[in-house]
């Protein structure tokens, strides 16, 4: 999968059009005026923009997505596990679980998740 790296307002733009999608091009104007208080041509010059990164497209005054708000998230992960932890999984689980105990239940999900992918 393409890495794509967005700013925050970028960020939020993106879910709205998660959150909306598909939307009129003209609905979505009205909808960043509302909720980030953006002008029509910020919200062109940023569609134009995340469309060209291959995330959105924008066909026929109708914006929809190329890539879903689970994928998105889903690269972002993997990048910050890549770039923080070396790509070690066992240390960002160290790192994130730090001083807190996991419950029975949180732990029987990640002795499920690992047994689901590991490798035979």
């Amino acid at each position: 999968m393409k890495e794509y790296k967005l700013a925050e307002s970028e960020e939020k733009f993106a879910e709205l059009i998660w959150q909306s999608e598909p939307i009129g091009s003209g609905d979505l104007v009205k909808l960043c005026e509302q909720k980030m208080n953006w002008k029509k041509s910020t919200t062109y010059t940023v569609l134009k923009k995340l469309c060209e990164k291959g995330i959105f497209q924008n066909e026929n005054a109708l914006v929809s997505s190329l890539v879903t708000k689970d994928e998105y998230y889903t690269k972002q992960s993997i990048g910050f596990v890549e770039d923080t932890f070396g790509g070690s999984l066992p240390k960002f689980l160290t790192a994130f679980i730090g001083a807190k105990k996991l419950s029975k239940h949180q732990a029987e999900e990640l002795k499920k998740l690992i047994d689901e992918h590991g490798e035979v």
